[in-house]
């Protein structure tokens, strides 16, 4: 597979489609996009890639790190596509790193696609945050992991699916990133702050947040979807916060319906 700047991805579907680039959230593996591969594969050059920091890209990180640099990588894979434009469809911190490449960039991106994101930080998720890092810190990487579906999905979820998560959470184990690695990425997360430019994005957005959202609180999109000019929002009234995974079937209805429009 490719790598560009040190940021590794992968493409799928027809070529000549128009591009779309699917950020993951914090833990920062394109492969959290597989549920929704097909049916964008269908109909558009669909490109995943994995943060720098995790995954199979660079694992090097600055001493600190910030989200603009995390929409400068989404640039990078831009630009290595060789187009012009492209698609940004971002999950959580995936998705602030392309409302951030949106801002500085806004002629790159042609369309921008917000999942559970925020533009400030909430005192909810930040509370969320340090509770995981305490965990990291004080417990190590096998309790933040053991944790960590509590912060993505419905109970009911976590309870059908014990086994698929307990099998995902020993590979997360084998692949981790390091501690140091998500105490940067986190400490990013909790920095930024664009709420005071939401007026000036002029990318055409729709952001889609889950109402049983766990982590990020659902009147975080709200508060983008009111601020950008013309903006659109789904709710989804079940799936918690990896919702494209827990409800994929309505979550590429409610996808599909925003890139055909």
């Amino acid at each position: 597979m490719p790598v560009a700047g040190g940021i590794w991805y992968e493409e799928h579907g027809p070529r000549d489609a128009p591009a779309l680039i699917l950020s993951p959230g914090l833990g920062g593996s394109g492969r959290y996009w597989e549920p929704n591969l097909p049916a964008l594969a269908e109909r558009f050059h669909v490109v995943l890639y994995d943060h720098r920091g995790t995954g199979r890209s660079d694992r090097a990180l600055p001493d600190v790190v910030t989200v603009d640099q995390m929409g400068d990588d989404i640039l990078t894979v831009i630009d290595a596509l060789g187009v012009a434009v492209a698609t940004v469809i971002g999950h959580a911190a995936g998705g602030v790193a392309g409302l951030s490449l949106a801002l500085r960039a806004p002629e790159r991106v042609a369309r921008l696609v917000l999942v559970n994101a925020w533009s400030k930080p909430d005192p909810h998720f930040v509370r969320c945050f340090e509770t995981r890092l305490e965990l990291l810190r004080k417990s190590g990487p096998r309790a933040y992991l053991h944790a960590q579906p509590l912060f993505l999905y419905p109970a009911v979820f976590i309870s059908r699916m014990h086994e698929f998560l307990a099998a995902e959470e020993a590979d997360h184990l084998a692949h981790f990133a390091g501690a140091e690695a998500y105490e940067k990425r986190i400490a990013a997360l909790m920095a930024f702050d664009a709420d005071d430019q939401l007026g000036r994005v002029r990318v055409p957005t729709a952001v889609i947040a889950a109402e049983d959202d766990m982590l990020v609180p659902w009147t975080c999109s709200e508060r983008i979807a009111e601020a950008i000019p013309a903006a659109t929002m789904a709710l989804m009234g079940w799936g918690g916060h990896a919702c494209n995974f827990t409800d994929t079937a309505t979550f590429n209805r409610l996808l599909l319906e925003i890139l055909e429009d």
